[in-house]
């Protein structure tokens, strides 16, 4: 490997951004609208590629749902929530309009652009930041720091390996969490502010699938098959119930899908603390114990069990087949019992999936190690954002809402600490 000299990005006043997702270039906006120069590093051959895939269902970019409900999906510090409220959905929807490309709001509350696509609004973005001079490097990738505090990295260049150190008046690490490692976040960067005594919290699986063990039979008939319109439920760890009417879907491995996400902070922290979770299944959210318990009373006539209980109640096979998975022989004969069970199918988690699985991950650097601006006490001019902060949302627009506030804050940070210094 060559070893390059060291060179300064600017002769004036310059910051690093590590990182080019939607935090990292949300700060690069921010602090080259105030007139510095900024220079974002990424380790993948473009940025924003986590951003471009999460996108290719249709890019949910935040939710339209109201402010304080929208804050109460969050599982994070007041700062947090703070920079929630300095650049609320309303205000992102703004700055998306602000790029040319216009939004909608779908029947689920879910905001979108209207061709639903990511990579036009990428695109816009970019334009914008290379306008304000901002500079791009890829295939950078970040090692730390060097003796005298510089930064290192390690890059491609015309197809050569080579090192490179880097000044920088100040920093701001916007490196992701440890879900889709292909793409770039691979949770690196936590040993390395780890040595520096900055307190990370362990990164853990967030909005994930969960482990069940179930029979050959299912696997072999159901895997893949989805749940759909039933009511999922838990009881978390202080003992409150949390439920959500959605879907899921049943997979070799366990079970996965939307509602499962919703769920997944409490479904972890329950297997975290109890090596397993119990998930609740309603059937049929819609119909009351009691109603279920006169239709199953009705008159049989000819048909078997399976085949009564589907003309019944509309079951889908999955749903027939879970019933028989998760209950006994003596519940099926009764239709108290069966009700029930119709209603409150519990389901044993063993384990969650693998963190590379995960749409994204908890965890991160925690909140006491960071200041009023998302500077890291313990090193100045250092600043974090996005998923490598300690916090959690559900899939549905909020984890990218919170990746762009928090960017935007931290860029916010930065043009207050160089002003300082200036003015110092």
């Amino acid at each position: 490997m060559k070893q390059f000299d060291i060179f300064d990005i600017s002769p004036t006043k310059s910051v690093a951004i590590i990182g080019g997702g939607p935090a990292g270039l949300m700060a690069a906006e921010v602090i080259a609208s105030a007139g510095h120069s900024v220079s974002v590093f990424d380790a993948m051959p473009s940025v924003g590629r986590k951003f471009l895939l999460a996108g290719v269902g249709g890019m949910n970019i935040t939710h339209a749902e109201p402010a304080e409900d929208f804050r109460a999906r969050y599982s994070a510090n007041a700062q947090f929530i703070n920079s929630l409220k300095q650049f609320d959905a309303d205000a992102l929807r703004q700055w998306v309009h602000g790029l040319g490309v216009d939004t909608f709001v779908g029947s689920s509350g879910r905001v979108f652009p209207t061709d639903m696509k990511a990579a036009p609004l990428l695109r816009a973005w970019l334009h914008r930041l290379r306008e304000l001079g901002v500079k791009i490097y890829p295939r950078h990738r970040w090692l730390g720091w060097s003796e005298q505090g510089d930064l290192n990295f390690s890059a491609q260049e015309n197809g050569n390996a080579i090192t490179k150190t880097i000044n920088a008046d100040a920093l701001v690490l916007a490196l992701g969490g440890a879900s889709w490692q292909r793409l770039g976040s691979n949770g690196a960067w936590v040993p390395l502010l780890r040595e520096r005594s900055v307190r990370v919290n362990e990164l853990v699986p967030s909005n994930c699938g969960f482990d069940v063990i179930w029979s050959e039979f299912l696997i072999n008939q159901h895997a893949g098959a989805p749940l759909q319109g039933v009511g999922l439920s838990c009881v978390d760890t202080q003992g409150m119930p949390r439920q959500i009417l959605s879907e899921a879907i049943i997979s070799a491995y366990g079970i996965e899908g939307t509602g499962i996400y919703a769920l997944s902070k409490y479904l972890r922290e329950n297997v975290a603390q109890n090596g397993s979770a119990l998930l609740n299944i309603d059937l049929l959210p819609d119909l009351s114990p009691e109603k279920i318990v006169q239709k199953l009373n009705k008159p049989r006539e000819k048909n078997s069990l399976s085949n009564f209980l589907r003309k019944q109640f509309n079951l889908s096979p999955v749903k027939l087949a879970l019933l028989r998975e998760l209950t006994s022989k003596q519940t099926f004969e009764n239709p108290a019992l069966l009700a029930m069970a119709i209603k409150k199918l519990s389901v044993t988690l063993t384990a969650t999936r693998p963190i590379d699985e995960a749409i994204s991950s908890a965890g991160g650097v925690a909140a006491k190690e960071l200041d009023a601006s998302y500077m890291l006490k313990k090193i100045p001019g250092v600043f974090c954002a996005g998923e490598m902060l300690d916090w959690d949302a559900p899939t549905g627009g909020y984890l990218l809402t919170g990746c762009f506030a928090s960017g935007r804050a931290a860029g916010n940070g930065v043009v207050s600490y160089l002003r300082a210094a200036h003015v110092g």
